[in-house]
């Protein structure tokens, strides 16, 4: 697989994994959770709201993926929000203690993946200035 390939294939998961987790967050709230209670109205209507925000990630994240070139620039923004969340998530482990093991393994994957998203992020333009028949 090349590099922009793989790029797109990463970028394209990303749009329909954060969209398909913010509407989940939106229409189930605290219950989308694993481990959480019942937390009250004030953060279960803070929880879907943020749930609202992250499906409009994931719809940036598509609108990158059918670009032609895919934006480099774009795809390091986008990867900047998801490290600055996985360091979040780091901060908050340190602060308040251990998550549920799902949380873990999300924190995990964002800090494997944020380098990987960097790494691959101007796959596709190089290879459309490579390759001349790539541009249309």
């Amino acid at each position: 697989m090349t590099r922009a390939k793989a790029l797109r294939g990463l970028v394209l998961a990303m749009g329909y994994a954060c969209v398909a987790i913010g509407l989940l967050h939106v229409l189930l709230g605290n219950a989308a959770i694993p481990g959480a209670a019942s937390a009250g109205p004030t953060v279960d209507s803070l929880g879907r709201f943020f749930g609202a925000t992250f499906a409009g990630y994931g719809l940036a994240w598509l609108w990158a993926a059918r670009q032609a070139p895919i934006p480099a620039g774009a795809v390091r923004a986008l990867t900047a929000v998801f490290l600055l969340g996985a360091l979040g998530r780091l901060l908050s482990l340190a602060v308040e203690g251990r998550p549920h093991g799902f949380q873990l393994a999300l924190g995990a994957l964002e800090l494997a993946l944020s380098p990987v998203l960097f790494w691959l992020a101007d796959a596709d333009t190089r290879v459309r200035a490579e390759v001349p028949s790539a541009r249309a």
